[in-house]
């Protein structure tokens, strides 16, 4: 294309976001209330918005209430029940705004929420995304896919792949069965409940094997949901499997 041509396409679409900033003017994904920037949250929500630093679990990317200034740590959950992926992190605490936009997202069809929210788990994730092969969004049922009419872990997953420039394959990992919603339910039932529940498709195995693997949601909760999805990508022939969440509810319910 003509330098002159990329020129002119560039101050049209620089032109046509100004324009569109002044009909609509940018307001926060958290509250509607007004911002300076598209897409991102106002000073309230982002004050609000409990996110998980260092020092944290290096298994279940859990913060830990304080900093021993010790080596990395497992905290007492990973020691007694160690999750199938080896590392998970999220970007915040399941709690008032960070729920507020999973439900946004998930229930109330605001699927423009997605970038902001996946350019927020780049950074939370950034050593998992440097390390990762391929990214894996967590499949739904077609059935719920079928009522939802869109999975809002591959919202979230398709601009972290694209952003960091790595294979995104939604199509590696399957849900074959139909279970219940896990809101409610215990850690043992959660797991029950999804006994069985992923696989992967035949002509998937190749691309697996031997390749470390970012699972993508939107929250995790006890980690049953990411163990069952690991357990079935390490069986179709992945090296290891990660997680990365917007949100964690660190006490394991919801």
């Amino acid at each position: 294309m003509p330098t002159a041509l990329r020129h002119l396409r560039s101050g049209l679409a620089t032109a046509w976001t100004a324009t569109l900033g002044i009909v609509y003017p940018p307001t926060c994904v958290g509250c509607g209330g007004a911002t300076a920037d598209p897409h991102a949250l106002c000073p309230s929500c982002w004050s609000r918005l409990r996110l998980i630093e260092e020092p944290v679990c290096p298994r279940l990317g859990t913060p830990f209430p304080v900093d021993l200034g010790v080596g990395p740590l497992l905290s007492p959950r990973a020691i007694a029940d160690p999750p199938v992926f080896d590392r998970a992190r999220a970007v915040a605490i399941h709690d008032d705004v960070a729920r507020r936009l999973v439900h946004r997202l998930k229930y109330e069809d605001r699927l423009d929420l997605a970038a902001a929210m996946a350019g927020m788990m780049a950074r939370a994730g950034a050593q998992l995304l440097a390390e990762a092969d391929a990214v894996v969004p967590v499949p739904l049922h077609r059935l719920r896919l079928w009522r939802r009419r869109f999975n809002q872990a591959a919202l979230l997953a398709r601009p972290l792949a694209r952003r960091h420039g790595l294979a995104y394959d939604p199509a590696c990992l399957a849900r074959v069965r139909a279970t219940r919603s896990q809101v409610g339910l215990s850690r043992t039932a959660r797991a029950a409940n999804l006994q069985g529940a992923f696989a992967i498709p035949k002509d998937a195995r190749a691309r697996l094997q031997g390749r470390r693997i970012l699972l993508i949601d939107d929250v995790s909760t006890t980690g049953a949901t990411a163990n069952a999805a690991a357990r079935a990508l390490i069986r179709g022939g992945a090296e290891a499997v990660d997680l990365l969440t917007f949100a964690l509810v660190p006490g394991g319910a919801d």
